[in-house]
């Protein structure tokens, strides 16, 4: 393992391009901007016609409002339904095809991981007010040991073809931790069905290239947030299929009694994992990418090694809540320091 101390205690992922902050595509490409998953996910495409650009831009966002809709953990819609199904009744009934697909990715993904990646525990985002309803203290402590005690997940869901069933009736499911990941996997099969080979989708920072920009690498800027906004601690060079997600505690949280509490939920505890602050996962599957950052958060420092190992993700970079940072050799060959 690399370790660089210097680093302050967290990262996100920037665009060196700088399309989060609305500049243009460089000279030659193509840029446009869709609101889905409560972002905007950018698109730059390289090497493509106005036609290809133009049909690109019709495909995906008809594509991103669908997703939004089948997969919302809490509004009308396939999930919100199968959520109220398990709740009424312990008997199977006939799921969405929109949302069985990544129902099925979820099980897999949670089950290598340990169930650290759980997207079952939506009654624990829930109650912690990280679905929209934000809450400016942490929920009781009888109201997180209630949960535990029942300690609803994925795993208690049994799917047979189109009918799904659980006979714990705690369980909510909430794609929060993969849903980007999965739909941003989902537009790049979209780009290339349209013959486009050289792309980026980033949703918020997290994103997934393929091919190359006008024949150079992809470039991803890590971020030391505590420096000025344009400060850079490394780049990643990708090309290829590559996704680069990040997880971290900075992303969603509130202050109560001068301690902060995050969003990332450890299903062991019902409280916020503790020890790293952030992860950054780079794989060619974005969906396994989404998971993988979760899981891996929530193992912590002494973990975060086996979870990876046993989800097949080999190129990491966390920072733990000490300002320390670890990479693995696999991620050290795209990173380069200034």
């Amino acid at each position: 393992m690399g370790l660089i101390a210097r680093v302050r205690y967290r990262v996100l992922l920037i665009l060196m391009i700088a399309l989060l902050s609305g500049c243009t595509a460089p000279a030659g490409n193509t840029s446009f901007r869709i609101l889905a998953f409560g972002t905007y996910i950018d698109v730059i495409l390289s090497g493509v016609t106005p036609a290809q650009a133009a049909a690109a831009r019709e495909h995906l966002e008809r594509d991103f409002a669908a997703m939004q809709q089948a997969w919302h953990a809490w509004e009308p819609g396939p999930v919100g339904r199968i959520n109220q199904l398990i709740r009424a009744s312990s008997l199977p009934f006939a799921a969405s095809p929109s949302v069985l697909p990544l129902l099925r990715r979820a099980q897999q993904l949670a089950a290598q991981s340990d169930y650290l990646f759980d997207p079952g525990i939506g009654q624990l985002i829930a109650l912690w007010g990280f679905q929209g309803n934000a809450r400016s203290q942490p929920p009781p402590a009888d109201q997180i040991q209630a949960w535990l005690d029942s300690r609803p997940g994925i795993r208690d869901i049994t799917l047979d073809g189109f009918y799904l069933s659980s006979g714990n009736p705690r369980v909510q499911l909430d794609f929060g931790a993969i849903g980007k990941g999965y739909g941003i996997g989902q537009a790049m099969q979209r780009l290339r069905s349209l013959g486009i080979q050289h792309a980026i989708v980033n949703a918020g920072g997290d994103l997934q290239a393929t091919g190359t920009n006008q024949g150079q690498p992809w470039r991803v800027a890590i971020r030391d947030p505590q420096g000025a906004p344009d400060s850079v601690l490394g780049t990643l060079s990708v090309s290829g299929d590559a996704a680069v997600f990040t997880s971290g505690d900075y992303e969603r949280y509130f202050t109560w009694q001068g301690k902060r509490y995050h969003h990332i939920l450890d299903p062991r505890t019902g409280y916020p994992a503790i020890g790293l602050s952030s992860v950054t996962v780079l794989h060619k599957d974005a969906t396994l990418a989404d998971a993988a950052v979760t899981a891996l958060l929530i193992a912590g420092p002494d973990e975060w090694r086996r979870i990876a190992q046993q989800m097949g993700v080999e190129a990491v970079l966390v920072a733990d809540t000490q300002g320390r940072i670890q990479f693995t050799p696999a991620m050290q060959q795209y990173l380069a320091l200034p």
